[in-house]
C-alpha cells in the first residue's frame, strides 16, 4: 500500500512539474481581431506580424486574423475590453486616436482606454490630407476661399479622416464637408475615384505604402495640401506643414495646444495592439516580448518595406504610459476637441 502512494505520489509530482514546464501558450490560439476592414493598413500590420507571434511566443501558438469592422474600430475596441476573456489569446488592432470618444464622454465607449493591456504598435505616424487633382482646390488657400467646401471621405468620427479635417477648420479656417458612414479606405478610395468625393486625410505612411496610391501619384492624379510632422516628409518636400500654416495664418494659442492634443494620437502609432484588462503579468511579458522580437526580425522588415511600411517600435509600456496621460484634458482643451467633433 505504501509502496502505491508512494508511486502516486511521484506520478502526480511528474505531472505537476511536466505542467509546469509546458508553455503557456503551446497549444493555444491567439486571434487578432482587426477593426478595419481586409486590406487596411491595420490589417496589413496584423497579417505582417501574426506569423512573427508564432515564432517568437514560446510555445508556438498559432494565429489567425479575424476582421470585425464598426464605427472606426469601436466596435472591435469594446469587443476585446468587455467579451473577449483577459487570458491573452485576443489582441485588437485599433485605432490609435479612439482615446478621443473617452475624453468627450462618448456613451458609445465601454472601455477605459488607459486600462487595456497594451501590447504594441509600429511606427509613430504622421498626417496628411490629400485631394483628387482635377478638383479646382490646388492649395490649402483655395480651400479656405472656396464658397463650396471639398468633400472628404470618412469613417467614423473617432478617426483621423474625420478629426484632421476639422482640426483645419479650427486652426486655419478651412472648411471640407465630411461624408461619413464608409466602411474603411478601399471604399473612400474607389468613391474617389468615381467623383463622391475629392479628399481624404490619413497617415503619410498609408500614403507611401500601398496602392492605388502609389498609381495615383505616378499618374498625378491626386496632390497633398497639408501634412503635419517636426519637418516636412522628404518626399513631400512641396507640401507645407501644419505648424508652418499656423504661424501664417496667426493661429490662437489654444488651437494650438488642441493640435498637439489631436495629433498626439499619432505617438500610438499606425496599428496600436491591445489586450484585455486583468491578463497575468507574465502573459503580458510574453505578449509584449514576442510583439517586439517579430517586430525586429529580418522577414518582417524586408517584407514592411516592400509595401512602404517603417517598423519602428512602440513597446507596450510605452503605450501604457502614454494611454494614462492622453484621457486627462483640461476643460478647455475638452471644449475645443468637442467642437472639432461636432459635439
Amino acid at each position: 500500500m505504501k509502496k502505491i502512494s508512494f508511486w502516486l505520489f511521484g506520478f502526480v509530482f511528474w505531472c505537476s512539474d511536466l505542467a509546469a514546464q509546458t508553455p503557456y501558450y503551446q497549444g493555444k490560439t491567439i486571434r487578432l481581431v482587426v477593426g478595419y476592414p481586409a486590406g487596411s493598413a491595420h490589417d496589413i500590420w496584423a497579417r505582417l506580424i501574426a506569423p512573427q507571434l508564432t515564432k517568437q511566443i514560446p510555445g508556438n501558438p498559432a494565429t489567425i486574423v479575424q476582421i470585425m469592422t464598426g464605427a472606426g474600430s469601436m466596435t472591435a475596441a469594446n469587443y476585446v475590453y468587455n467579451i473577449a476573456k483577459p487570458d491573452g489569446l485576443t489582441i485588437g488592432v485599433i485605432n490609435a486616436a479612439l482615446y478621443f470618444e473617452q475624453v468627450m464622454k462618448r456613451p458609445e465607449v465601454q472601455f477605459d482606454w488607459s486600462k487595456f493591456t497594451w501590447v504594441g504598435s509600429a511606427s509613430p505616424t504622421n498626417v496628411l490630407l490629400y485631394i483628387w487633382a482635377n478638383t479646382p482646390y490646388k492649395t490649402i488657400q483655395d480651400v479656405r476661399n472656396a464658397t463650396v467646401p471639398p468633400k472628404c471621405g470618412v469613417t467614423g468620427t473617432g478617426n483621423t479622416g474625420y478629426y484632421f479635417p476639422k482640426l483645419l477648420e479650427q486652426t486655419i479656417g478651412t472648411k471640407f464637408n465630411l461624408v461619413t458612414g464608409y466602411q474603411g479606405g478601399s471604399e473612400i478610395e474607389l468613391a474617389v475615384e468615381r467623383g463622391e468625393v475629392q479628399c481624404r486625410a490619413f497617415s503619410v505612411q498609408v500614403f507611401f505604402g500601398r496602392e492605388p496610391f502609389n498609381t495615383w501619384r505616378s499618374k498625378n492624379l491626386v496632390r497633398v495640401l497639408v501634412q503635419t510632422g517636426k519637418k516636412r516628409d522628404p518626399r513631400l518636400t512641396e507640401t507645407p506643414l501644419l505648424s508652418e500654416l499656423m504661424d501664417q495664418y496667426k493661429t490662437p494659442e489654444a488651437s494650438r495646444r488642441l493640435a498637439t492634443v489631436l495629433l498626439g494620437s499619432g505617438e500610438f502609432g499606425s496599428a496600436p495592439m491591445i489586450a484585455s484588462p486583468g491578463i497575468p503579468a507574465e502573459q503580458v511579458k510574453l505578449l509584449r516580448a514576442g510583439y517586439a522580437k517579430g517586430l525586429a526580425s529580418p522577414e518582417l522588415i524586408a517584407e514592411a518595406k516592400k509595401r512602404g511600411l517603417d517598423p519602428e517600435l512602440i513597446s507596450g509600456e510605452e503605450l501604457e504610459n502614454l494611454a494614462k496621460e492622453v484621457i486627462v484634458q483640461p476643460p478647455e482643451v475638452v471644449g475645443l476637441m468637442k467642437k472639432v467633433m461636432g459635439e
